[in-house]
């Protein structure tokens, strides 16, 4: 069984002529038929740290807009600070490293995703409205600038409700999913009154009720439980649900087609962390066959993450940023068998595989195990972690990098 996965592997191999954007597509042109009909793909990465990855997401985007036609790239980031990058690169407002910060991770403040904002303002220059690529975030985390917005609209609409309104809800500017875990949600009470009180205030009010809606999110999250003996109660399945809502609310646009940037847990298209619905899962269901998951893998090298002290004591984005380096994958992953089956840079495309081989099928549905790294990794356990998957139900096609380097930082302001 295992040279029968090992030949189909390698015979379904579509090998990569290179990582970085600009470069010819010929490699690529098999994606068309791949990808017709599908209206959100999603791009997945095994860390959040990875150079490669993100090159390769950047070249995806740039095949992905410039010949498939594709609209949107929505990325797992603040949504409360994705419109600053949109108007970046659709009108050239502000400074490209400054809306950058904004979105609130240090995962995309980064040399690589910087240059792929700047593709995307040079794209869009000079193209009309309706034909710009647009960006946005999806994630109701690191909603500062949604209560900067409101405190804006609220000083000019209703001055003296600005601060019993918004008062209260400061405190989600700097919190983490699960931070304040309120069972009577005292919290989200308090941005529903927030979004009733802007429902009454006409079509001016727009702009302030979609960044009323994305505080109601990021209230249940930070007032939801991190763990609960029903893993759909918990709010880190609310995280999932909440970005794959966002996801659907841009496909009411029926001319929408979506670059989706997260994690590979997030792309998934059944759990992960055990059994968290993710927000692939979600899509899937909804969407169908218009949603393509595409996970993105590593044989061996280096990342950047946090390192975190094991125990009770740690907190979510605790740590000083590091770079971990890890070897060749056992040989029992996922990774390894693509290694195997071509050493190269690669994509497979496993929806593919519907008329492979039994054998190859019933690898492809089995379980078996991936690594993954989210910004937080252990300080001496990383190397061990793996994630279980089943490669056929968990995604529709896999791209493999042989060799990871770290992310490269943007210099501190």
């Amino acid at each position: 069984m295992s040279d029968e996965v090992t030949r189909w592997l390698a015979r379904a191999a579509l090998p990569l002529s290179g990582l970085t954007a600009g470069a010819s597509t010929a490699d690529l042109q098999s994606l068309k038929s791949v990808l017709d009909g599908v209206r959100v793909v999603g791009m997945g990465e095994a860390t959040h740290g990875t150079s490669e990855f993100f090159r390769l997401k950047h070249r995806l985007l740039e095949f992905l807009v410039e010949e498939l036609g594709f609209s949107v790239l929505a990325m797992e980031a603040s949504a409360s600070a994705g419109p600053a990058v949109d108007a970046y690169v659709r009108q050239g407002v502000g400074d490209v490293a400054g809306v950058l910060a904004g979105l609130g991770f240090w995962t995309w403040r980064t040399r690589e995703v910087l240059g792929m904002i700047e593709w995307m303002r040079e794209y869009n220059r000079g193209r009309p409205d309706h034909r710009k690529v647009r960006f946005v975030g999806i994630d109701p985390q690191k909603c500062g600038g949604s209560l900067a917005v409101l405190g804006s609209f609220l000083r000019e609409v209703a001055p003296d409700r600005e601060a019993g309104l918004l008062s209260p809800l400061r405190v989600l500017a700097g919190a983490h999913p699960g931070s304040r875990p309120d069972p009577r949600r005292r919290l989200v009470r308090d941005a529903e009154e927030l979004l009733a009180f802007l429902r009454g205030h006409g079509p001016g009010a727009a702009d302030a009720l979609r960044h009323a809606r994305i505080l109601v999110r990021a209230a249940d999250l930070v007032t939801g439980a991190r763990q609960h003996t029903n893993p759909e109660q918990t709010a880190f399945a609310a995280r999932d649900r909440y970005m794959a809502e966002a996801v659907g609310e841009l496909l009411t646009d029926p001319s929408a087609k979506i670059a989706l940037w997260a994690h590979n847990g997030h792309i998934a298209t059944t759990h992960y962390g055990g059994a968290v619905p993710a927000m692939g899962r979600h899509l899937r269901a909804r969407f169908g066959d218009a949603y393509y998951a595409l996970g993105l893998l590593f044989g061996s090298g280096s990342f950047r993450a946090r390192r975190m002290w094991p125990g009770p004591w740690s907190r979510p984005g605790a740590g000083a940023l590091g770079t971990h380096r890890i070897g060749p994958a056992h040989p029992d992953t996922v990774e390894a068998r693509l290694a195997t089956a071509n050493p190269g840079d690669h994509l497979v495309d496993l929806r593919g595989a519907a008329t492979a081989p039994a054998a190859v099928r019933e690898w492809l549905a089995g379980r078996h195990h991936m690594r993954s790294f989210g910004a937080v990794v252990p300080r001496w356990t990383y190397r061990f972690h793996l994630s279980p998957v089943s490669p056929a139900e968990d995604y529709d096609g896999l791209a493999y990098v042989a060799v990871s380097t770290g992310s490269r930082p943007l210099p501190a302001s």
